[in-house]
């Protein structure tokens, strides 16, 4: 199928022909293992891949039920190799790889650790909805070694209904899938902009107390 063809977007380079290549070539599976590279590379474009699956099931390439269910299948995927990764790392290494690091004090991963202990099951659900923080969450999940069930459960739900989203806007505009890429691009730029300003504050404020 050829769905960029089809569309009225403009020429598409990098990793989002490699996206849509990967789509056209092996439809739903496709996407789903796009979706599932993304999760483990976030520069990779969900917000071409999403709508663009939600257009091939407009057009009946494939089926609506199977855009999202391949598409929430890769998230799964690419988010479950993340929690095995933080389950190998382990707490004792992470705590002893940050104790190499400059400005860094392991009070800081306990305050974390802290944290996720409390949060860590909305973590994982509303994670799986924020740029970023969708791949991140799901180490601290296995470093810390959430019940896999109770993960695989939370990050399908958060997943689904992320996914459903796009996929379901990328059918309702047909061609015009892209308004929906513009929109999550704002979102996106916001997102990485409060984290950007947030690793500042963090900084700024760690190198006034060790110079005090």
């Amino acid at each position: 199928m050829d769905i960029v063809a089809t569309t009225n977007t403009t020429e598409l380079g990098g990793v989002a022909a490699w996206a849509v290549d990967l789509m056209e070539r092996l439809g739903g599976f496709g996407a789903g293992l796009a979706i599932a590279a993304e999760n483990l590379f976030p520069p990779l474009p969900s917000e071409v891949i999403l709508p663009l699956a939600g257009f091939a099931a407009a057009r009946g390439e494939i089926s609506l039920v199977g855009a999202i269910g391949w598409t929430t299948a890769g998230s799964l995927i690419g988010a479950t190799v993340l929690y095995l990764l933080g389950v190998a790392l382990g707490r004792d290494r992470l705590y002893a790889i940050v104790r190499r690091l400059p400005l860094v004090h392991t009070d800081d991963l306990a305050r974390s650790e802290e944290w996720f202990a409390r949060h860590g099951r909305k973590a994982v659900l509303f994670g799986r909805m924020v740029p970023i923080v969708r791949s991140l969450v799901s180490i601290p999940a296995g470093v810390q070694r959430m019940p896999l069930g109770q993960f695989v459960a939370l990050t399908a739900l958060g997943s689904a209904i992320w996914n459903s989203l796009f996929v379901l806007a990328g059918h309702s505009l047909g061609a015009n899938w892209e308004t929906v890429s513009e929109y999550v691009s704002r979102y996106q730029l916001l997102v990485l902009a409060l984290i950007a300003l947030g690793v500042v504050v963090w900084f700024v404020r760690r190198l006034r107390a060790r110079l005090a």
